[in-house]
């Protein structure tokens, strides 16, 4: 058995680094009840509100080929170190702002937490897809992904349960008018983000004392300062996988953006807020949860790209159910297209570093900065 988890690459610096993407997926997860929450107390409306995704993923667009270029400098253990430390800087921002009552200054501390978030991307996809056999990094890089899924279920639940509770949040123009219902619903926000910050300082110890450990695992990608972060330019491979996960992305964060809403609907399923939310976290993100593992294992029987575009067909009519379709075909409809994207990020990813032919930390900047188009 342990003979086979070395043959897969399962050690014990592969299981490091995937707390990373359990943490980053809990934090990125929130974006969704952090949306309902802010409308409701600054009086937003959708476009106004989906600016929480915009300007987090503005960081994607500014941060992603600068994050490269560090991580060649650096190498991946250091540059994770020093994303865990700007994640936490973020949160802290965050909580300092909330008190000025400011959706401007809130956002731009969330740019802050999403840039941490980008460069941790950046490094971590590719030292997950290489800490062990490269015929097995479709697995390996599926498996962390699977654990990302498992962070994002876990933070949309907290979210929803702490930043929208018991609350009555009315998500248009006109709710919240009153400022004590404001200032409680910014003080939810106040501890969320102070959780979250402890959750990133804890695991930042905990992956500076396995440092030699990943960084002995990671010796196959030294350290390249010569290479300039856009050699993926010239891979054809890489920009198409840029171009395919640009257009996941943009499908995927759409969907969850919106589901709470959608949800509440009274021609869909007519639930309370926090019940969406609920379904968010159980349907969507969890059907990524159990797609990802199921994706991962088989993986190992049928070849990378027949699962991708069998999943993206399946994906493709749901999405049109959810469109054509009324009432409950058109809400589990939608919950359900978590399921088929759930191998379509790390599928994607690995078929890219595999294939790309240029570094690997130049193409994970190429593919990261790809999720900023896609959002």
């Amino acid at each position: 058995m342990i003979a086979r988890l070395r043959a897969l690459g399962i050690s014990g610096a592969f299981i490091a680094v995937t707390t990373l993407f359990c943490v980053w997926g809990f934090i990125s997860s929130n974006n969704d009840p952090l949306i309902v929450t802010l409308r409701a107390a600054f009086r937003l409306g959708y476009t106004e509100g989906l600016a929480v995704q915009l300007v987090s993923f503005l960081a994607y667009g500014v941060m992603s080929l600068p994050a490269a270029a560090l991580s060649q400098r650096l190498g991946l253990p250091r540059t994770i170190q020093l994303a865990l430390l700007t994640m936490i800087a973020g949160c802290l921002l965050i909580r300092a702002v909330l008190p000025w009552q400011s959706y401007g200054a809130i956002l731009a501390a969330l740019f802050v937490l999403a840039v941490g978030i980008n460069v941790l991307q950046v490094a971590a996809n590719p030292l997950a897809a290489a800490l062990g056999p490269q015929q097995t990094s479709h697995f390996r890089l599926s498996l962390a992904q699977a654990f990302n899924s498992l962070g994002v279920v876990l933070g949309a639940h907290f979210g929803s349960r702490v930043m929208l509770g018991e609350r009555e949040l009315v998500a248009h123009p006109g709710g919240l008018s009153d400022a004590t219902q404001r200032t409680e619903a910014l003080g939810a926000v106040h501890h969320a983000y102070g959780v979250m910050a402890l959750m990133l300082a804890a695991l930042t110890v905990f992956l500076w004392s396995q440092r030699r450990r990943i960084t002995a695992a990671a010796s196959t990608i030294a350290p390249a300062p010569s290479v300039s972060p856009l050699a993926a330019l010239r891979s054809r491979w890489a920009m198409a996988g840029a171009v395919a996960l640009g257009l996941y992305v943009g499908a995927e964060v759409s969907i969850g953006s919106v589901m709470i809403n959608f949800l509440h609907q009274p021609g869909v399923l007519d639930l309370p807020f926090e019940r969406g939310g609920e379904l968010l976290a159980n349907f969507y993100w969890g059907g990524a949860l159990a797609g990802r593992f199921i994706g991962a294992a088989l993986l190992m029987r049928i070849a990378a790209p027949r699962l991708l575009g069998a999943n993206a067909l399946f994906a493709a009519v749901l999405c049109g159910l959810a469109i054509g379709g009324h009432g409950p075909v058109a809400g589990y409809a939608a919950l359900a297209v978590g399921l088929c994207n759930s191998i379509m990020f790390p599928t994607i990813f690995s078929i890219t570093l595999e294939r790309a032919g240029v570094p690997q930390s130049a193409t994970s900047g190429l593919l990261c900065l790809a999720i900023a188009g896609g959002r």
